[in-house]
């Protein structure tokens, strides 16, 4: 998943990074997805093919991890059924992202022309 969440203006995230210790349950985060007001994706943590650990195991096996690194995991379930409507993001689209006890995020798209 790595490669198309890394292109130059692709990765926002934030608006704030936590530490695991100040989460209760990592690994069951909800997470909803919103593109102009319309839920696009419900979905969790627990929903990810690999599991956090694993995630950090497998990476850590070819990279040296520092503290404050971020790795890109891709999503939960939920974003196949709105890829397959032809339903893409376009100019001046508003996409706000919630995890459930972490905060909320929301982008404007710009077109790169």
């Amino acid at each position: 998943m790595t490669m198309g969440k890394s292109w130059d203006t692709h990765c926002p995230f934030g608006p704030w990074i936590t530490t695991t210790d100040e989460l209760a349950a990592p690994g069951a985060l909800d997470l909803e997805t919103w593109v102009n007001g319309e839920l696009r994706q419900s979905a969790a943590t627990s929903d990810l093919i690999f599991d956090c650990d694993q995630i950090v195991e497998h990476i850590s096996t070819a990279f040296t991890l520092e503290p404050g690194e971020v790795i890109v995991a891709g999503t939960p379930s939920g974003v196949g059924l709105w890829m397959t409507s032809q339903s893409w993001l376009k100019d001046a689209d508003v996409v706000k992202i919630e995890i459930a006890g972490l905060g909320t995020i929301e982008n404007r798209v710009v077109d790169e022309r």
